[in-house]
């Protein structure tokens, strides 16, 4: 459930909070071990991050100069590793200790086709939004920037086949919306302006020098640029790591001919880890927010760690096998060839 709405809000907090509130009670109540839900719901809400439409990927796109159709494209596999090591984690925890995710109770609800068709229903708008976005992209309906349009009427044919779709409601969101994009805007502003600054003051060439003579050359660079992403990602947030260090650091990949659809991908999923890893993961105040008032946050810290261990497996997996990122875009390229 986590992917999905990643797949179709691409926002990392909206996805917790929402799992949070929906979810958690129930997990909680069917006697899941809290560490172990806690630990699920934080991390699943940081799929955002890598899988598509995600504005993680968009901006990472905008400052390394990289089509973003094709980033969305790259960033499909790796989303689908993380969630198979997830799922690989889960089903050998609840096998080797039933207690901490015990099985649904066969009495509260009918294992029939009826049941099986709520579910599908309720996964059917999710799908729907996921093809309304990254469909027309994939297949070359439309740009990125168009794919958002179709999106926004997806969404909003789904509340008017829902009877949701009122004026307060459209004028919400219309007003959410603008007060995020000026939020964008005037940290772009500030990112400009300190970026002119750090150039005019030769800072750039000064970073360019140090990464360059690194030993191990390529990979000293890969290895410092993510631990130094890592440690960022515990204090700032995604847009001032985009906006301000990715510019930095892009010049330097072109450098060593690194390819940039696979540094992005890197960068993000990295962005991800230190979004779920204590004690400043942002993931963890978001459900924490939301999450019963007996939850402590302890709690919540001693299930994510799991689930950062299997970030950094996946992340060094990304690293060791470029492929599994630019295998799937170098195909549409051949596709679109044809």
């Amino acid at each position: 459930m986590g992917a999905l709405l990643a797949a179709t809000t691409g926002v990392v907090g909206a996805t917790v909070v929402t799992m949070g509130i929906i979810a958690l009670p129930t997990l909680l109540k069917n006697g899941y071990s809290p560490a172990l839900a806690t630990g699920t719901i934080a991390t699943a809400g940081t799929l955002g991050q890598i899988i598509p439409p995600s504005i993680v990927l968009i901006l990472l796109a905008d400052m390394i100069g990289i089509p973003v159709g094709r980033l969305f494209i790259g960033a499909a596999l790796p989303g689908v590793l993380l969630v198979a090591l997830y799922l690989i984690y889960i089903i050998l925890k609840a096998w080797r200790n039933p207690e901490s995710a015990p099985a649904l109770a066969s009495d509260s609800h009918a294992w029939d086709m009826a049941f099986f068709m709520r579910i599908l229903k309720s996964l059917l708008p999710a799908l729907f939004l996921m093809f309304a976005v990254l469909g027309t992209i994939f297949f070359g309906y439309a740009t990125p920037t168009e794919s958002a349009a179709f999106g926004a009427i997806g969404a909003l044919l789904l509340a008017l086949l829902h009877k949701r779709l009122t004026l307060k409601k459209l004028q919400d969101a219309m007003q959410q919306t603008t007060r995020l994009t000026s939020m964008v805007f005037l940290i772009l502003i500030g990112a400009t302006a300190f970026g002119l600054v750090f150039r005019g003051m030769g800072g750039d060439t000064l970073v360019h020098d140090i990464f360059t003579q690194l030993p191990g050359g390529k990979w000293g660079f890969i290895f410092l640029s993510l631990v130094f992403i890592f440690i960022l990602g515990f204090f700032l947030d995604f847009l001032e790591i985009c906006f301000i260090v990715v510019p930095i650091l892009a010049p330097i990949a072109l450098y060593f001919q690194i390819d940039l659809l696979w540094f992005a991908i890197l960068i993000a999923v990295n962005l991800q880890t230190s979004f779920i890893t204590p004690p400043f993961g942002f993931s963890l105040f978001y459900l924490k927010a939301v999450a019963p008032p007996d939850i402590r946050i302890g709690v919540i810290y001693r299930g994510i760690i799991p689930f950062v261990i299997l970030q950094i497996i996946g992340l060094i997996l990304l690293v060791i096998f470029p492929q599994i990122t630019l295998w799937l875009p170098n195909l549409f390229d051949q596709w679109h060839n044809l």
